[in-house]
């Protein structure tokens, strides 16, 4: 009998975009976008790839969601990413006015939660699913990154 499709199956899948981030020396963030079950759209980091740093996991999943939506507005519509949302990638969830957005590990630093960016307010948040899977991938790749240089 199959299992039914929860929190942890879809991080589990934007954690496998954050593993191809990591292989393409990407910085290892990966998003999923779910609507009604289903993955509408998978992203990881393409900074350095596009060298442009707006090109965050969830700027990519957003504009794949929307692309296969064939609308602006990802209503019923769930993110999950691996790292929590930066103050960029919170506004522009803002305007998607996505239902939900389920984050692994918290961005003490940067994230959008520390640095009080405001989210829709229809927005349910979940935090710290997966987190210590999600957070082991981004430490381990700038100790890696330090010990280089």
């Amino acid at each position: 009998m199959l299992q039914p499709k929860d929190d942890a199956y879809f991080m589990q899948k934007a954690y496998e975009e954050a593993e191809t981030a990591y292989l393409k020396n990407e910085v290892p963030i990966g998003a999923v976008i779910v609507h009604k079950g289903k993955i509408i759209a998978r992203a990881h980091n393409l900074t350095e790839t596009l060298n442009d740093v707006t090109a965050h996991a969830e700027m990519q999943a957003f504009t794949s969601a929307a692309d296969y939506l064939g609308g602006k507005y990802l209503k019923k519509c769930t993110l999950y990413v691996t790292l929590e949302p930066c103050q960029m990638c919170a506004g522009a969830s803002y305007w998607t006015q996505i239902d939900k957005i389920v984050f692994g590990a918290s961005d003490k630093q940067r994230g959008f939660e520390k640095l009080k960016t405001e989210i829709h307010p229809k927005t349910k948040i979940i935090r710290g699913v997966l987190e210590e899977k999600c957070s082991k991938i981004v430490t381990t790749f700038f100790i890696e990154k330090r010990n280089l240089n």
